[in-house]
């Protein structure tokens, strides 16, 4: 059982990023207090129920967007298994009338990694974006993302974390050959040599372990994520909030107070991050309370090819959620070559987001 404080304290960056306002989800806030598994006023039954009367009005990816509000932030009992059962039977239904979106199944050794894709083709293989998020993350989330990658030209497939979701591994230090095995899957139907990820949070330090070894990820773009210190600062862990902390030690399987043995394999050196030769670009929160200050001045320090966007905000940069997905658009178009008119109108739309944010500050 989670705090219901806590929760609704980190789910508002989640629920702006699925494009809820504050007038749609503090009304639901505001009916729970408690987070008793079946309980009529519990998390996920309200934000269940928001969802079933949605989806039965026809609103199936504004009922996907509450159903995953109410997993939040991992399936712990009867309550979030159903309502992860029912967004993944939301969207499959709004998938279907979509056209082009597929199913993608990868196995690792004994584990299945299920992905959603579009794009693919044996005949015109495009460049392929891998999208993936956090600790929290699930892929149904991704719809909008899918659909402009497919409008920019690209192939797109979009996995779990281990551990979240549909992704049935074990997060580790071994984590990341989910990468390459999804790779090997699609290579006949996307030109994997070209492959962009897109992978925020937990799963930027994926992609940057993978890029290390694997020279068909050409780009990483990520918000967020831990590199080093997160892993090995014990102390700083043991500051995190509780919902991060328990979410992590789900991923990894164990208790929480094994973390501080489970972790620091994970980290990344300053060796390591010298050898990579790619663009990586990097949003970042100054007083974000999950990652420390540390894994940031580590990529600056040792990535030769680092561009990144600091705002002066907390975890996820709940109150510049406008600016950073402009400025994460606007990375993909560089780094899959897709420039021209959309993309200095969106350079010239965050730069004056940018000036105002700058303004407020002050």
């Amino acid at each position: 059982m989670n705090d219901v404080m806590e929760l609704k304290q980190f789910i508002v960056v989640h629920a702006k990023a699925q494009g809820l306002s504050a007038a749609e989800y503090q009304p639901i806030l505001d009916r729970i207090h408690s987070d008793d598994d079946g309980a009529a006023d519990s998390w996920a039954r309200i934000w269940r129920e928001v969802g079933d009367e949605l989806e039965a009005r026809g609103k199936l990816l504004d009922a996907n967007r509450h159903y995953l509000m109410a997993r939040f932030p991992y399936v712990d009992g009867p309550g979030r298994a159903q309502a992860q059962q029912s967004y993944l039977d939301a969207f499959e239904r709004w998938s279907k009338g979509q056209g082009h979106f597929e199913t993608l199944t990868v196995n690792v050794g004994d584990d299945r990694v299920r992905c959603w894709a579009t794009g693919l083709s044996a005949t015109e293989r495009r460049p392929l974006v891998l999208i993936m998020g956090g600790i929290i993350s699930v892929k149904e989330q991704w719809a909008p993302t899918l659909r402009l990658a497919k409008r920019l030209g690209l192939a797109a497939i979009v996995a779990e974390l281990p551990g979240v979701g549909e992704n049935t591994m074990r997060y580790d230090d071994d984590s990341w050959r989910m990468i390459p095995a999804v790779l090997d899957t699609v290579a006949d139907r996307a030109d994997v040599d070209r492959t962009t990820a897109l992978a925020l949070s937990f799963s930027g330090h994926l992609a940057l372990r993978c890029a290390l070894t694997d020279r068909r990820i050409r780009g990483v773009i990520t918000a967020g994520a831990p590199v080093s210190a997160f892993f090995t600062d014990r102390t700083w862990r043991e500051q995190l909030p509780r919902i991060t902390t328990n979410t992590l030690a789900h991923l990894v399987h164990s208790a929480p107070d094994d973390l501080s043995e489970l972790l620091p394999p994970l980290a990344l050196s300053a060796e390591q991050l010298a050898t990579l030769d790619i663009p990586v670009y990097y949003l970042a929160s100054r007083r974000d309370e999950v990652i420390p200050p540390e894994d940031l001045a580590l990529l600056r320090a040792n990535v030769r090819d680092l561009h990144v966007l600091e705002n002066d905000d907390v975890h996820g940069s709940p109150h510049h959620v406008l600016e950073s997905r402009l400025w994460i658009v606007r990375s993909l178009m560089r780094l899959t070559g897709r420039q021209g008119i959309p993309f200095a109108l969106l350079g010239a739309l965050l730069r004056l987001l940018r000036r105002r944010s700058l303004r407020r500050q002050r």
